[in-house]
């Protein structure tokens, strides 16, 4: 972490919040003011202040109503708290959009779950085993176009996505073929549908799949069919559009330049493209909500699609698009998907299975090569998700 220490930015549920001179968001300080006091939510999320991120906007939805809360900083240096509906760089949260897409287009019998991918992005020469279904759940044995692991633990370098060596390339615009091409170049790590690996090549092929059967851009699809119906003003596909816009909280990478003398600079400013489909959207914890509340509620999938997108693959407890996580007795199931962007950001989505509970929420905060605030994260994590969804039990 930097040398810097963050600010201690305790709040209360009512406090307003700014960055960098943007306006506050009123509907939020509206609600924060109006939201009852839940002092277990300010100190769990406190705690990944205290853990050294940054800053944290949390919101949280249930039968006691709409929280918001927000504690550290937008700014290093600065005492501005996160904006309390600030945008962000939700990452890999993408998914789960791309996902519902598809299934989309799967229950407008557009497209089948089991048709070969081949058949709809035929100049790629893909293995003709691979379907769609195994896009969604990871299981098309395709390299990670990032980086991916040999079957004997060696790493396999793809596109640089986090290090010094992504922050000297963090403008670079990427056409989703490309990525496609560059995964392609390497050999499968196992036969289509005998495994599981997490890889974003899986959804960048999505989009591309989704782009090919609509005729639409990605973009253009996904506001049609989600982000309009849904009134999600506050989320896009950027392009490569590389500031969020309106209020945000602010991330930063620490490095080691050539002399040896540690620098940090700040890297609100990216070009997603790198994860085209995959993790290159913008949005706010109050799209989120509205978003992962609707699909769990049925509004957005017929009930087959949404029980088979919910049904996990053993290995790594993922269906399609969302991770599958039991939290226990007293607790029960939740589904989920994070993101983290290559550095800087982080997005928590979580949903009960009736969608009636939510917690969304983005972290901004000071990374480094190693990934050092990722250390004290799950324990973080684990009271915070156990403080919404398990009537206030802590981490043991």
């Amino acid at each position: 972490m930097a040398a810097t220490t963050p600010v201690d930015g305790r709040t209360s549920a009512g406090s307003r919040a700014t960055a960098d001179g943007d306006a506050p968001v009123s509907q939020d300080a509206a609600a924060a003011a109006s939201g009852q006091n839940r002092p277990e939510l300010q100190q769990a999320i406190q705690a990944f202040i205290d853990a050294g991120f940054l800053g944290i906007q949390a919101r949280v939805r249930d039968a006691n109503g709409e929280w918001v809360g927000t504690a550290g900083s937008s700014k290093l240096g600065q005492p501005a708290k996160p904006p309390a509906n600030g945008r962000f760089w939700v990452g890999s949260v993408t998914k789960t959009f791309t996902a519902t897409v598809v299934l989309q287009l799967v229950a407008e019998g557009k497209l089948g779950l089991d048709d070969p991918v081949a058949t709809h992005l035929p100049e790629f020469g893909l293995d003709e085993r691979i379907t769609v279904r195994m896009l969604l759940q990871h299981t098309s044995g395709l390299f990670n176009y990032t980086g991916d692991f040999d079957p004997d633990g060696t790493w396999v370098l793809g596109i640089p996505a986090t290090g010094d060596d992504w922050l000297a390339n963090r403008f670079h615009a990427y056409q989703p073929e490309e990525l496609v091409r560059v995964a392609l170049s390497k050999p499968p790590r196992f036969e289509p549908g005998t495994d599981q690996s997490y890889t974003n090549t899986n959804y960048t092929l999505a989009r591309l799949v989704i782009e090919q059967v609509t005729g639409r851009s990605f973009a253009d699809e996904l506001a049609r069919r989600i982000l309009r119906p849904l009134g999600l003003k506050n989320t896009v596909v950027p392009g490569n559009r590389t500031q969020l816009p309106g209020p945000h909280a602010h991330g930063y990478y620490r490095y080691q330049d050539a002399t040896g003398e540690w620098k940090v600079v700040d890297v609100s400013r990216q070009n997603m493209s790198l994860l085209s489909g995959a993790g290159d959207m913008i949005s706010t914890t109050k799209d989120l909500q509205t978003f992962f509340s609707a699909l769990n509620s049925g509004r957005l999938l017929p009930a087959p699609l949404l029980a088979q997108m919910r049904t996990p693959h053993p290995k790594q407890s993922y269906g399609f698009g969302l991770f599958v996580q039991d939290l226990g007795p007293g607790c029960g199931t939740v589904y989920q998907h994070n993101g983290s962007p290559p550095h800087a950001y982080g997005a928590l989505m979580y949903s009960s299975p009736d969608g009636r509970k939510t917690l969304t929420a983005s972290l901004n905060y000071v990374d480094d090569a190693t990934r050092s605030p990722a250390a004290k994260f799950p324990q973080a994590l684990d009271t915070l998700i156990k403080a919404v969804f398990c009537d206030g039990q802590t981490a043991s």
